[in-house]
């Protein structure tokens, strides 16, 4: 296994990597909507949120050697479920593809946000 860890992406806010590759798949761990440079969360509202954590993705993609074309299915949670039209407009703009997905409301996410991503992409030998 490869560990992934970039400066370009939200540092763990627990015992856990930014990524793991194994063969040639990236399990990417959940990317809430913090601004990597400051450690925290961007202002704004679930569009500017959404645009936020799919960037983190996107750096955790790269570093591993991978990028959105290759993302095989994502996981997304939401605070609101009444904020899925929109979210779908952001991420729709990264995830050209349409990997498989499920998309689920919570009770709680980190840090008080409105939504969390994660992926499973291939990774470019």
């Amino acid at each position: 296994m490869q560990f992934i860890s970039t400066e370009n992406a939200p540092a763990a806010i627990g015992p856990y990597s930014q990524g793991v590759v194994t063969g040639n798949l990236l399990f990417a761990s959940g990317q809430i909507p913090i601004v990597p440079t400051t450690g925290k969360v961007i202002e704004g509202g679930i569009a500017e949120q959404t645009t936020q954590a799919c960037r983190n993705v996107g750096a955790i993609l790269k570093a591993a050697g991978s990028n959105y074309d290759k993302v095989v299915k994502t996981t997304c949670f939401l605070a609101d479920m009444n904020d899925f039209a929109a979210f779908n407009e952001v991420y729709s703009k990264f995830f050209i593809v349409k990997p498989a997905r499920s998309c689920v409301a919570v009770k709680d996410l980190p840090k008080g946000v409105l939504c969390e991503i994660e992926v499973v992409a291939e990774v470019i030998q």
